[in-house]
């Protein structure tokens, strides 16, 4: 396993696939141990990296994982076999905007990474799918320092990209049904949970 996860950081780096920051992982982790959690899902496998660490948390630990691009899905897939997860790690090939999820699936904890411009559009569609005590976690949200600084960047398609991390940063803020706390680890984390209305 180590092995593989060292393989899996190398061929990142080479080939340029975004993959989370140790640290970032490592609180992920944690947070999974610390909070008993069964059942994940992720919102952009890329190769496998969080999803296959994420399932490695504990023994019970079930992650569905979903993924558009093809050469990381089939990269994804291969990496599952190689440490036999196949019945811990479950990968779909799909756009996570498009994919429907069976009525009544409920998660622990929903795990976003995928396209950072989408983030409100997966905050918003996978709400519904969340355990009553579940989270909801977002990565990227420093997005390697920009965020915050989006008046001095001169690339128009990065600025709108940072643009839009920042209004996603404003939402959660914002969003009164969510508390979310936000953790100066890796590249920027959020933790939104559901606020319980109950007296």
């Amino acid at each position: 396993m180590k092995q593989l996860i060292v393989e899996m950081e190398e061929y990142a780096k080479e080939n340029n696939i975004p993959i989370m920051q140790k640290d970032g992982i490592a609180f992920l982790m944690k947070y999974i141990k610390n909070n008993e959690i069964k059942n994940v899902l992720e919102i952009g496998s890329a190769i496998g990296y969080s999803a296959i660490l994420m399932a490695s948390s504990g023994a019970d630990v079930k992650v569905t994982t979903i993924e558009r691009d093809e050469v990381n899905y089939l990269e994804c897939i291969k990496n599952v076999k190689k440490c036999n997860f196949e019945s811990k790690v479950n990968v779909v090939f799909q756009d996570a905007l498009e994919v429907n999820l069976a009525e009544g699936t409920q998660y622990d904890l929903i795990f976003i990474d995928a396209a950072k411009g989408q983030y409100q559009k997966f905050f918003e569609k996978f709400q519904y799918f969340l355990a009553s005590n579940g989270v909801i976690i977002t990565d990227n949200l420093k997005f390697h320092g920009y965020v915050g600084k989006s008046e001095e960047i001169e690339s128009k398609n990065l600025k709108q990209l940072v643009k839009k991390i920042e209004n996603y940063i404003e939402f959660l803020k914002n969003n009164e049904e969510f508390e979310t706390k936000f953790y100066d680890v890796g590249d920027g984390i959020s933790v939104s949970k559901k606020v319980s209305h109950e007296n």
